[in-house]
């Protein structure tokens, strides 16, 4: 039962994430997103059969107790924003920034709960606890630099033009550099999201 609720976890924090990346890119003027009926909290919209049911069951059954996964990708027409760099930046930051904000809220519900005792909350400290690092993990991981996380859009708009051979071999290479940082930079950015999980609980 823990591992189910943490896949649904994991699974309404990343359509949480997505929705927010087309809901940003809509404001900027790229209705892509509406009109493909994706800007919906239902699930059922945006699970990827990998990334959303078939990776996060394998990991839970495997030893070390880490679950992870991912949503369809929400899709955004750069032709369509008046700034295409510095709004790609801004459509990518969104979706961390949201997980963020679920786990600032939870965060919050959780002291709100060990200081007042209310019994229904209290129960539920555990599962808001979970919410609280599910978020931490994605928000943190999706802003490394490497395609194709977000933290590679919004360092694309930070380098200059003459940085564009960069860019290109970034992309290029870039699935297998986040292949090759998952198994062997992970642990460069645990510290800071367990800094982050104990400041909110």
């Amino acid at each position: 039962m823990e591992t189910i609720f943490y896949i649904i976890i994991l699974l309404f924090s990343v359509v949480i994430h997505e929705v927010t990346h087309g809901l940003v890119a809509d404001k900027l003027g790229d209705p892509t997103a509406r009109l493909a009926g994706r800007l919906t909290l239902n699930p059922i919209k945006h699970i990827d059969l990998f990334g959303s049911i078939i990776l996060p069951l394998t990991m839970a059954i495997l030893p070390g107790g880490f679950i992870f996964g991912w949503a369809k990708p929400v899709p955004f027409n750069p032709y369509h924003l008046k700034h295409p760099e510095r709004d790609a930046a801004l459509i990518a930051i969104a979706g961390p920034i949201s997980n963020f904000l679920v786990a600032g809220v939870f965060g919050v519900l959780i002291k709100i709960g060990e200081a007042a005792a209310i019994p229904l909350i209290a129960g539920a400290l555990p599962l808001f606890a979970a919410i609280v690092w599910i978020n931490i993990i994605l928000a943190v991981f999706n802003l490394v630099p490497i395609p194709p996380l977000d933290g590679s859009k919004v360092l694309f708009a930070l380098l200059p033009r003459s940085a564009d051979t960069f860019k290109m071999l970034l992309e290029q290479y870039g699935f297998i550099l986040l292949l090759f940082f998952i198994f062997f930079g992970f642990q460069v950015i645990t510290p800071l999201m367990r800094i982050l999980y104990e400041f909110l609980v």
